[in-house]
């Protein structure tokens, strides 16, 4: 009788191990999941600033050049003399 209990209570040991691993295996595979996705975010940002840092770079590089000028100037509303500016109101 006392070996059955034995056998019976390694069981029910077994059982709650097992149902611990698997728990356990399936919130690790969420959070897996998860740290991908934050990785690949994490890389298209970074790819997003490479691209900043190479646009700037191009910038200071050709800082003497005038059409660089005028283009950089354009991107923050100025405009050469005697040009008029038009806005469109239907939009």
């Amino acid at each position: 009788m006392r070996l059955r209990r034995t056998g019976m209570l390694t069981k029910i040991v077994l059982a709650v191990l097992l149902i611990y691993a698997l728990v356990t295996k399936i919130g690790q595979s969420d959070l897996e999941k998860q740290k991908r996705s934050e990785l690949e975010e994490l890389k298209n940002y970074e790819a997003q600033l490479a691209a900043s840092v190479d646009g700037m770079q191009y910038d200071i590089e050709h800082s003497t050049d005038e059409d660089v000028i005028r283009d950089i100037a354009r991107e923050h509303g100025f405009i050469d003399p005697g040009e008029e500016i038009y806005v469109n109101s239907g939009e």
